[in-house]
């Protein structure tokens, strides 16, 4: 299978260290050091036992290096270079291919499918994680399953799952395939909008945040939420199992940097406005209140506005 990974930060670097043994592989990142880094001597990738290997695979920072039509497009951005993304993914992806995003946050299917197509893009979560230790190494930082899901309307992209699914599953990446696609993203969202922006503003990793009981009821209020809107919104998710899957998230995870952490530590803007925005912008179009997650949104928009004003050491 030819695929080609769109973001090739921490997650997209992962599955490509994963997937390169099994598949034709290709990475393109913004990040020139990144980049040559992986073209030099591979990804460098440390389990989470401490081993580190070296995959060899292509990265490149310009598409027009890609001289390739890709079976599979994955796209790992962050959530502002969605757009982008997929205008590269077109003109890149073959004639039966198929786009797939495993982002966070609301509303990146929709941006895709008006530049491919709806009937070429599926949308994926997976609770895989994982930090960029340095340019060309990756640090694989916690476990979990990942899910696909064919968009609405176009249940034949289930063959095309089956088949990416079965690779996944054989680079070691645990894969299934579920039919609702809205309970998929909801369920990904309610994880992130519980973890991340508090994991950001504590600079913590995951796993602090179900050690303390005031971390973890902040996190749990913010879930209430986020659950109160998908209820008002009909989707079809187990609102009984949510906190508790958000807290087994923290514990398979509890080493890993959050990736909003991750973007705060080095300045950069945050996805935050499709996350715990998402669920504020949804509460007001519903009629649900969503104080913590609307003082959770304005906390890290304060923290970007700050960046180069922030005190590091005492």
């Amino acid at each position: 299978m030819e695929i080609l990974i769109i973001g090739a930060g921490a997650m997209g670097g992962l599955f490509g260290a994963l997937l390169a043994p099994l598949a034709n592989v290709c990475l393109i990142t913004t990040n020139t050091s990144h980049a040559e880094a992986i073209e030099k001597s591979g990804i460098r990738l440390t389990d989470m036992a401490g081993k580190t290997t070296s995959t060899r695979l292509r990265a490149i920072i310009d598409p027009k290096h890609y001289h390739q039509q890709a079976d599979l497009v994955l796209i790992c951005t962050k959530a502002g270079a969605t757009e982008a993304a997929a205008h590269t993914a077109s003109g890149l992806l073959a004639k039966d291919g198929l786009v797939l995003t495993l982002q966070n946050g609301l509303g990146n299917l929709e941006r895709i499918a008006a530049v491919v197509g709806p009937e070429r893009v599926a949308a994926g979560t997976t609770a895989q994680a994982a930090t960029l230790l340095a340019p060309g190494h990756i640090r694989h930082a916690g476990q979990g399953a990942t899910a696909l899901a064919p968009a609405q309307g176009f249940p034949d992209q289930r063959r095309q799952l089956e088949t990416i699914a079965e690779l996944f599953n054989r680079a070691g990446i645990a894969t299934h395939i579920t039919g609702d696609i809205d309970a998929l993203l909801w369920s990904k969202l309610i994880v992130n909008v519980g973890i991340n922006a508090l994991t950001a503003l504590l600079r913590v990793p995951n796993g602090a945040l179900i050690q303390s009981r005031a971390c973890e009821q902040l996190m749990l209020d913010a879930v209430d939420e986020a659950l109160a809107v998908a209820q008002a919104l009909g989707i079809n998710i187990d609102f009984a199992l949510q906190q508790e899957r958000v807290r087994q998230v923290c514990d398979l995870t509890r080493d890993n940097r959050a990736s909003m952490l991750q973007d705060i530590l080095h300045g950069r803007p945050t996805e935050i406005d499709v996350i715990n925005g998402a669920i504020v912008a949804k509460g007001s179009e519903t009629g649900v209140a969503t104080p913590i997650n609307r003082m959770l949104t304005r906390l890290i928009k304060a923290l970007e506005a700050t960046v180069a004003q922030r005190i590091e050491v005492v």
